[in-house]
């Protein structure tokens, strides 16, 4: 048998014949790993996650007039053309105007439609939506709108101009929002801007940006610095409460690995010091036999090593699995495995070892080889 054999026969009779604490540093290893492989696979994947969670809040951007200067259709759809398309993720212009109906004035708003249902998926929605940009027969009501008007849904209502022209629209949907949306008769934007002759011209502008570290923060300054004749800003109720959630979160589940290792080291520390104590004849005839301090740390690295490295792949296995059930649990959506994850389990799980390993190691290099073994 050579040299490297022997090494190698020792670690594997050593981990055998003390195999309850093998046990116990494998289970405490992968443990710490499980977690990190969790909270890591979570974490890079939080931000799309929390985003589309978030976005049920509605928008998180304005676009609007600034000091009387007209602000156009064309203007917006440039501006929301040229948005990067990691950003973005919805909007729609709105232009407001009072109408009068054959029964009574109304507040009327012009929107882009299609865009509605991902822009305030909080809307309450009796009916249907309208679904295309150039439905120019359908028209949607806010629920105390209808309940003046008494209308229902399937029901016309028909809007006059002072020169006695008409047009009549079939209320596809009753909306509640719970906001002053309640009060309006919503058209598509193009439709709406025939009917008043608006001439391009719009209110404002809302959109829905994805705000990974203040990103709508960010654009909106730097719009700023682009359109300086528009009123571009986050709208800081929002936007500032999805930057908040993020970073808490995030520094909750960086607390949580932290805890996770710090308790992980001090088990495999404990572990491995209690099984350094019950070989120290072992490292003492070893030493007596001529075996350097060199050779001894070597052969306990070794060991550690050996235990880190099978605490690893089942600390990945089930973190993934871990990762999965948080996902489904919290985000009702799969977490997507990420590449930065691996060398990072890798990584802390090997820095943790080295600490838990480092107390027992100095211990055994302490040990007097001659008292030791007279004792025996």
């Amino acid at each position: 048998m050579n040299a490297n054999s022997m090494k190698w026969l020792l670690i594997f009779k050593a981990l055998r014949l003390k195999w309850r604490r093998t046990l116990v540093i494998v289970a405490a290893l992968s443990i710490g790993a499980a977690m990190v492989t969790a909270m890591a696979s979570v974490y890079f994947d939080i931000n799309e996650k929390m985003s589309r969670e978030l976005r049920s809040f509605g928008a998180n951007f304005y676009l609007g007039a600034k000091n009387e200067t007209p602000f156009t259709l064309e203007q917006y759809e440039t501006i929301i053309a040229a948005m990067p398309k990691a950003l973005y993720h919805a909007s729609s212009p709105y232009l407001y105007a009072v109408a009068r109906s054959e029964r009574e004035p109304v507040a009327l708003v012009g929107v882009d439609f299609p865009a509605l249902p991902a822009l305030v998926p909080y809307w309450q929605v009796q009916g249907g939506w309208v679904s295309v940009a150039f439905d120019d027969r359908n028209t949607m009501l806010g629920k105390a709108l209808a309940a003046q008007l008494e209308l229902n849904v399937g029901d016309n209502i028909t809007l006059v101009k002072d020169n006695g022209q008409k047009k009549t629209f079939r209320i596809k949907g009753i909306i509640e929002s719970g906001d002053a949306m309640d009060n309006v008769m919503l058209l598509n934007i193009r439709v709406a801007q025939d009917w008043l002759g608006a001439a391009g011209g719009i209110s404002y502008a809302l959109a829905s940006l994805a705000n990974d570290n203040d990103a709508v923060t960010a654009y909106a300054e730097t719009l700023s610095r682009e359109y300086p004749q528009l009123d571009i800003h986050p709208i800081r109720k929002v936007s500032a409460a999805e930057g908040q959630i993020l970073h808490k979160i995030k520094g909750l589940m960086g607390v949580v690995c932290i805890v996770i290792l710090l308790l992980s080291s001090l088990c495999v520390n404990t572990s491995l010091t209690a099984m350094t104590h019950e070989r120290r004849r072992e490292f003492a005839l070893q030493s007596a036999l001529g075996a350097s301090g060199r050779q001894i740390t070597a052969q306990m690295i070794r060991e550690t090593a050996l235990m880190a490295a099978v605490a690893v792949v089942l600390g990945i296995a089930l973190g993934l699995i871990l990762a999965q059930i948080l996902g489904e649990v919290v985000f009702h959506a799969s977490i997507a495995p990420r590449l930065p994850v691996f060398p990072l389990v890798i990584v802390l799980s090997t820095a943790v070892a080295a600490a838990a390993v480092a107390l027992p190691l100095k211990r055994v290099l302490a040990l007097q080889a001659a008292d030791i073994l007279k004792g025996a």
